[in-house]
């Protein structure tokens, strides 16, 4: 009889978890049945926009839908990252974001989500090379040694530009600066384009600006590209040497672009994400465009984004601390 009583509870679990496991892989079966919102948390114009826009066009020919771009700026986009953690997980809500995910934990005290537990990773997506640049005719440099010669030479004499407090392009001068010891004054921008304009114009010494903004510079010899910040040379600059080919053993910093879903979206469905981007992405149509702002195309498995994300929100979680990096 006492048997009968405990096998009660565990038969009715079984029951509940087979139900749950059916009704997972029925909506799976139904994905997507309506539009697909990308939340994209910066403004429209982008590289992150860009690519979502353009992976939402393939993937809705393969899932036989739309997916929607909406843009939800704001606090180093914190804001659209919050509001696809309160989402329903349902697989029709999904964010696309940049590697600012496993970097504002650690400069943000009041974050209202949490970059490991609210959401379901789905994949990596693409990365944006930075390449540490000068202008010529202000600093002469022409080579990485060049720069940490000079700068050891007169400390806080050289500056270097970015696109603001906690950006990639921040966070790569700060990772050279104590990867090199040199002394070098950060001079943030509001955006990349005043802090380029200011680097063109001579007011700022270099810049460790991302490849889509810089290449016509380059290009056009008014910026002179002394390495990539990426641990393999870059296909948009591949005469261009890596910080660690140049003399900085261990340097990298890989701004990626990664898809999640809030935390709770069923496996399935996030199976299905997955393999639709990572098609996409295999994509000549798409390998071209991207090309075209300077993103390379990836595509990874959940479990890779998941681990990846794990290990740079604790790298950049010592390097803030460190550097002393506050959001003011």
């Amino acid at each position: 009889m006492r048997m009968r009583h405990v096998f009660k509870p565990f038969a009715r679990a079984v029951l509940a978890l087979s139900l749950l496991g059916g009704a997972s892989a029925a909506l799976a079966d139904s994905y997507p049945d309506r539009p697909v919102k990308w939340i994209v948390p910066f403004p429209p114009g982008g590289a992150m926009d860009s690519i979502a826009r353009t992976l939402g066009e393939s993937m809705g020919k393969q899932l036989n839908t739309s997916f929607i771009v909406e843009n939800r700026a704001g606090a180093g986009g914190n804001i659209g990252a919050a509001s696809v953690a309160r989402s329903k997980p349902d697989g029709y809500t999904i964010l696309i974001v940049a590697n600012g995910m496993a970097v504002n934990p650690a400069l943000y005290t009041d974050l209202n989500y949490d970059p490991i537990k609210d959401f379901a990773p789905i994949s990596l997506l693409a990365v944006v090379p930075n390449v540490l640049v000068t202008n010529p005719a202000r600093t002469g440099a022409t080579s990485v040694q060049d720069v940490i010669t000079k700068a050891k030479a007169q400390p806080n004499h050289y500056t270097y530009a970015s696109a603001g407090v906690g950006t990639s392009i921040h966070l790569a001068g700060e990772l050279f600066v104590s990867m090199t010891g040199v002394e070098m004054l950060h001079v943030p921008y509001k955006g990349s384009g005043p802090a380029v304009a200011d680097l063109l114009g001579g007011q700022v010494d270099y810049m460790f600006d991302s490849i889509t903004s810089a290449k016509p510079h380059i290009a056009a010899g008014k910026l002179r590209a002394l390495a990539v910040t990426t641990a393999k040379r870059s296909a948009a600059l591949p005469d261009v040497p890596t910080l660690q080919e140049a003399g900085v053993p261990g340097y990298e910093l890989m701004p990626w672009f990664a898809a999640f879903a809030p935390a709770g979206t069923p496996p399935e469905v996030v199976a299905k994400l997955n393999e639709a981007m990572r098609n996409a992405l295999a994509e000549p149509k798409v390998k071209a465009t991207l090309d075209s702002i300077g993103a390379e195309s990836i595509g990874s498995s959940s479990d890779a984004l998941r681990d990846h994300l794990a290990k740079e929100t604790a790298q950049w979680k010592t390097l803030v601390k460190e550097r002393n990096i506050k959001i003011n």
